[in-house]
């Protein structure tokens, strides 16, 4: 081993290249020192004494923003020498502690750190993003570089006023100027203009460069065309046509051969550039085949692959079935072929070939790791509703209190304006919760996406987010009942599971494929559950699971119902035409509200089989091609229907449909056409201008316009819709309860005056004003683009329904949001989030901006700030000790639950901690 190492504060002392730092030499600039490799040495010394950064910014000819800026480059620079230094000494042999000793480290945490490839891509993102800018202008002359242009690239506003830096170093200018609005006499916007050295410009008294050029509006261009997928490493078009992978490359795994067990699941080689899943262990993906067809599922890396073979599909399908009937087929879109969207941001991704070019991968991501635990963490009804009393009573109760206690901090909020606007949010959010019936989360609480292990027990889950040794509970939606619900220990030390998730996995559990079949026949596609830790000493929570229901014991809906393809049309066994199902959302509603209704009014466990069976079919029905009308032939569903769901009504009609308060508030009612603003009534509940408007429909009647509502919505007591079980009148209890905080949140607006304009508060905070103004014409500039945009889409969407009659409502629902992502790039519509200083905030409080305008800044803002702001709370962060333990502890293997309880946090605040 070469033990050759030069003295570590003679290696650490120098940051660039002899007579140069980085890219730029010693004396360059305004300031001969400023890149100089002792830069933050320097800063440091003249902070020892004394001075404040103001000063220091001074005394070398910068800005405070310059200093800040070039002190974040410098920062990067030492870092990336240490990055080489400590690649040089592992190539030589070095174990991380030796590094770590050499390098002056207390432990080999400092050492993984610079090794960490996400973290060296960091660093020289700046420059890439400068790269990237400098060809815009190359190409197009003057660029926008103003407020929110980093938002549409993709990257930081530190990593965007870096790159200018750099820029400016280079001899690019960048010149700030204010545009006359056309409609707003005397007012104008601010604009920020990147341009092409040799720029003409002066400079005024007061030491700023500005430059006449930027007037030329015509020639100030856009880059909302590009984005980047990773930080400003690299610049790519938004959305390209996908790449399509050879058939040779595939192989199918049938049922027979073990495929059912993991049903939907992409088994990619590991290493392969064109198939790389980024830093995700696992996505949902789709893949193109033969340019014809495509694969989707949920992608993981198997090192179990045949030779010649980089992708293994695994189907339900039997041993025999085409290959071209196994992959879906592509649509004739090329905006969307796959029928679905992918991820706008990172769902597509580049790489470099063996022949030195960059390509695209034929990875296209819907959700990749990380996605699905952003999901709401509230109680459905279909959930609580068929668990015990005790605990629907707590979880609603808990929900009531912090409604409560949310509405006690809106009212106590000095500012009028922020607290009307809070409690007219507050009240609509009621309303809302009134209707949907949900319920606090339970303690730790968290959705996860299910991905298949062989080798688990039947009786385990693999759940790093978890306590090793717990239980927990698995509930996947819609739910059936409690039959449902299998009860699983943790074990975190299962091999299979430590190889195919890894120990930190930010959202998936691993169980076989019997707790999958439990599930209501999860597949491995994509198909999440919620976690629940509980029935345990560890937790408090007692989750109620009965036994699997006879009915149900080895029922597959795609073997029971499933279809043969013969050309266009899907036959089932008997040979008989099937109608293929283009409404799952509305089938699954109705057999939902049923298996509730069936469940509160005491159905038999036969009953109960007979609506989950066909519950299970429908919900494949549409994606699996299944015989669902069959399905509720051989499940007596309309004798269920009549018996649980037939009433009469007080004119001797019979009806069927939703009968119990749960399946019933969000039943669809119609009401008389609505105009005009809501009028608030004394009592604060609402009332409306109604409108009877006829028109002649397609038979030649004559009908009354009306509008979509809900039955919760329009009665004024819950109970109207209960049909008197126990659990109907906790809910009861907790729609008023709603609707009554609803009213009362609605009397307290009325009763809020409003904050006093001052002139003179205007006048001492003039320059934040024009800020404020500034932040808000350019955030209502969006508006006509969105109008722009939107009927860009509409017309999109009316060609493709004329091209493709057959079109139905999901894929009508995809083209529209294909055509409306696509129509905003377009036209560069997009919303700029007002961000507001300390200082304008103290311009609002003191009264310096009307309330007109303060409305308008607030519905442009990101409310949850303003709150913040309004009620100051304690927000702690972690010390960097304990961050880069954290990190240490992941790199040697603990799990995320094991990393939080070892330092006593949640496992959301560690996953936050190993994504940063």
């Amino acid at each position: 081993m070469d033990n050759s190492w030069e003295n570590k504060d003679d290696v650490l002392a120098h940051y660039g290249m002899p007579k140069r730092s980085g890219r730029y030499p010693w004396g360059s600039g305004e300031n001969p020192y400023q890149h100089s490799g002792d830069f933050l040495a320097r800063v440091g010394e003249l902070k020892k004494s004394g001075m404040k950064e103001t000063q220091i910014a001074e005394s070398m000819g910068l800005t405070t923003t310059q200093l800040r800026t070039q002190m974040s480059l410098a920062k990067d620079e030492r870092r990336s020498l240490q990055v080489e230094t400590a690649k040089g000494l592992r190539e030589k042999g070095y174990s991380l502690n030796e590094i770590a000793q050499k390098m002056g480290f207390k432990n080999d945490s400092s050492v993984r750190s610079l090794l960490n490839t996400n973290s060296e891509v960091r660093m020289n993102q700046a420059q890439k993003t400068a790269d990237f800018l400098k060809k815009m202008v190359n190409e197009k002359g003057m660029i926008d570089v103003g407020t929110g242009v980093e938002r549409e690239l993709g990257v930081s506003k530190e990593k965007m006023n870096q790159a200018l830096y750099i820029l400016q170093m280079e001899g690019y200018e960048t010149f700030g100027g204010g545009v006359p609005q056309v409609t707003n006499k005397g007012k104008q916007t601010n604009i920020k203009v990147l341009c092409p050295p040799g720029t003409p410009y002066k400079v005024n008294e007061d030491g700023k460069k500005t430059s006449s050029a930027i007037y030329d509006f015509d020639n100030i261009h856009s880059v909302k065309d590009y984005i980047s997928y990773d930080g400003g490493e690299t610049f790519h078009k938004s959305f390209v046509y996908p790449e399509s992978m050879s058939s040779k490359r595939l192989a199918i795994r049938y049922a027979e051969d073990g495929g059912i067990k993991k049903d939907g699941v992409i088994e990619i080689r590991p290493g392969v550039q064109d198939l790389s899943l980024g830093e995700s262990r696992y996505a949902q993906v789709r893949i193109m085949v033969d340019k014809t067809h495509y694969l989707k599922g949920m992608a993981i890396y198997s090192d179990n692959l045949p030779d010649g073979v980089d992708v293994m599909f695994n189907t339900n399908k039997k041993s025999g079935t085409p290959m071209t009937d196994v992959l879906k087929k592509i649509k004739a879109d090329p905006d969307n072929p796959f029928g679905s969207l992918i991820k706008e941001h990172g769902g597509q991704s580049y790489y470099i070939g063996k022949d030195g070019k960059e390509h695209l991968s034929l990875i296209n991501k819907a959700r990749e790791e990380g996605d699905w635990d952003q999901w709401s963490r509230n109680l459905p009804s279909q959930f609580l509703a068929k668990q015990s009393i005790s605990l629907i009573k707590k979880q609603l109760g808990l929900a009531m209190s912090d409604k409560q206690a949310e509405f006690d901090e809106i009212c106590s909020l000095t500012n009028p304006t922020v607290k009307k606007n809070l409690l007219k949010s507050f009240a609509d959010d009621c309303d809302s919760a009134a209707v949907h019936l949900k319920a606090a989360a339970l303690p730790r609480q968290r959705y996860q996406v299910i991905l298949p292990l062989t080798s688990i027990k039947d009786n385990e889950v693999y759940a790093p987010n978890f306590t090793d040794g717990e239980t927990v509970a698995l509930v996947r939606f819609p739910h059936g009942g409690t039959f449902e619900i299998p009860i699983l220990k943790v074990n975190n030390k299962q091999a299979e599971g430590r190889r195919v998730l890894g120990n930190n996995p930010a959202d998936a559990i691993g169980i076989n494929s019997k707790v999958a079949e439990r599930l209501s026949g999860a597949d491995f596609d994509g198909d999440t559950v919620m976690v629940i830790p509980c029935n345990s000493s560890r937790s408090k929570v007692k989750i109620t699971s009965t036994n699997p229901l006879e009915g149900l014991k080895d029922f597959d809906p795609k073997m029971s119902y499933g279809t043969v393809k013969k050309g266009e049309d899907y036959y089932n066994e008997s040979g008989k035409k099937i109608r293929i199902m283009k409404n799952t959302q509305t089938e699954m509603g109705k057999v939902s509200n049923l298996i509730t209704d069936m469940t509160l009014k005491g159905a038999t466990s036969d009953e109960m089989a007979k609506a989950v069976r066909h519950s299970m079919v429908v919900i494949d029905a549409e994606k699996h091609k299944l015989d669902y009308k069959q399905s509720e032939i051989d499940n007596d569903i309309a004798s269920l229907k009549k018996k649980y769901q037939g009433t009469v009504d007080a004119d001797g009609k019979y009806h069927e449909g939703a009968s119990t308060l749960l399946s019933r508030a969000k039943s669809e009612t119609q009401v008389l056409k609505r105009r005009g603003t809501p009028i608030i009534n004394d009592d604060g509940s609402l009332s409306y201008k109604e409108v009877k408007e006829e028109y002649v429909d397609k038979n030649g009647k004559i009908q009354v316009r009306t509008q979509k509502s809900t039955k919760m919505a329009e009665t004024r007591d819950a109970r109207t819709l209960s049909s008197g079980t126990p659990q109907e009148e906790v809910y009861a209890d907790y729609a008023n309860y709603m609707k009554a905080l609803a009213n009362r949140a609605r009397k307290e607006m009325v009763g809020t005056g409003k904050i006093a304009y001052s002139s003179s508060a205007k006048a001492a905070y003039q320059s934040e004003v024009d800020s404020l103004m500034g932040k808000l014409n350019l955030a209502l500039r969006n508006a006509p683009r969105e109008r722009q945009a939107q009927i860009m889409a509409n017309a999109t969407v009316a060609a493709k329904k004329k091209e493709n009659p057959d079109m139905d409502k999901s894929e009508i629902k995809k083209a529209s949001q294909q055509a409306l992502l696509a129509a905003r790039i377009s036209v560069g519509a997009k919303r700029t989030t007002i961000d507001i200083t300390d200082k304008e905030w103290e311009a609002i409080q003191a009264g310096a901006i009307s309330e007109n305008k303060l409305t308008q800044i607030l519905n442009n803002t990101d409310i949850d700030k303003i709150r913040q702001r309004a009620t100051p709370r304690a927000t702690t962060t972690l010390s960097s000790a304990k961050q880069n333990l954290i990190k240490a502890r992941a790199a040697s293997g603990y799990t995320t639950a094991e990393i939080a309880e070892s330092l006593g946090i949640s496992t959301s605040t560690v996953m936050k901690y190993l994504k940063n």
